[in-house]
């Protein structure tokens, strides 16, 4: 119940664009832990981030010199009142720029900070903002979920690195996934537990009360991602099971077996493999190969609006056993008592060691 409750609230932040989840420095530290290499002599851009509060200015800021920075720029959407939930209203926004310590005390002084003015309101997708992102070698920053698809979709236009938060629902959208499956995008080190805290105040935190925080929001299925490497992408899953026809269905409209948990992949299968999305996490292109992407909610969305048994059966028996779009096969099979089995949507798979 909690879970759907959480989901609830972050599909209504989604869409009443309230979507402002500002990330805790504790977290930020420890996934930017693994990037440090990559740092060296870049300018940072975090185009989604109050400069005067945002952690990941906080973060880079303070780990200037350490980085081997060179320049760190920093800007948000009109936001100059210094309240972590102001409505955005003041008419123009500004960007801090910082070049490092000058005082030799190694901290970010004001003095030592350039706050520049905008004319516009700072949205990232704004021609000053465009211009700044045009001097970034990385982009670091906690995007609007509602508007996720349009900030890939911008640093892809103008070829930046990146490293940001988003929720793993973002795999299922269709120019997401060809990003992940062409190699040109892939999941960082994550979260504890695939869950995050975020500091909101719009909406009441479900979490249970040993998880719950004051003043933030736990949201489920929150993933970092990236394209720069990491030494994550390079490793091996270890596999233990081999294949047998009665653990490992195959669907009956894709030739491909259904595996329910990414750690029960069979060692020994050559063909192609459907596995839950969150073997993202695991995945090493070294190792496998990512086919496609099988659709399977569906058929679970079907029976939650109350239809009749017989109708799903007949759906998937003369409706459903094709292709609802042709990269995107609704993927199922049927059980001992030849009841249709659909799982959640699949990720399709090969093993290149087999």
């Amino acid at each position: 119940m909690k879970d759907k409750s959480q989901n609830k609230k972050l599909h209504q932040a989604k869409t009443s664009k309230k979507d402002e989840f500002y990330t805790q420095l504790s977290d930020i530290e420890k996934e930017l832990k693994h990037y440090k290499s990559h740092f060296k002599d870049k300018v940072v851009y975090c185009n989604c981030d109050d400069p005067r509060i945002s952690n990941f200015f906080q973060y880079f800021a303070l780990n200037f010199e350490k980085l081997g920075l060179k320049k760190l720029i920093t800007t948000c959407y009109k936001n100059q009142d210094i309240d972590l939930f102001s409505q955005n209203t003041s008419e123009k926004a500004i960007y801090l720029e910082y070049t490092g310590d000058k005082n030799g005390n190694f901290i970010p002084d004001i003095e030592e900070i350039g706050v520049n003015y905008l004319n516009g309101d700072g949205d990232f997708r704004s021609s000053e903002s465009i211009e700044l992102l045009k001097q970034a070698d990385i982009v670091v920053t906690n995007p609007p979920f509602s508007l996720f698809r349009e900030y890939v979709s911008q640093l892809v236009e103008y070829d930046k690195k990146f490293i940001i938060v988003g929720h793993q629902n973002a795999i299922t959208y269709k120019d997401i996934f060809k990003l992940i499956k062409e190699n040109k995008m892939w999941m960082g080190y994550g979260f504890t537990g695939g869950a995050a805290h975020f500091i909101n105040k719009h909406y009441e935190d479900y979490a249970s009360a040993g998880d719950h925080k004051e003043g933030m929001i736990r949201v489920s299925g929150v993933v970092w991602f990236t394209n720069l490497d990491i030494n994550k992408r390079h490793e091996d899953l270890i596999l233990y099971k081999n294949y047998s026809p009665e653990e490992y269905p195959k669907y009956d409209n894709y030739d491909a077996i259904n595996v329910d948990k990414t750690k029960e992949i069979p060692v020994d299968y050559d063909g192609n493999i459907g596995v839950p999305i969150t073997f993202l996490d695991k995945y090493n292109p070294e190792q496998f190969e990512i086919i496609g992407q099988g659709q399977g909610n569906l058929y679970r969305e079907l029976t939650d609006k109350g239809l009749s048994q017989d109708f799903v059966d007949d759906y998937y028996k003369f409706g459903g056993t094709g292709s609802i779009k042709e990269d995107h096969p609704v993927l199922g099979y049927y059980n001992n008592e030849r009841r249709p089995v659909i799982p959640y949507m699949r990720i399709i798979i090969k093993n290149k060691r087999k």
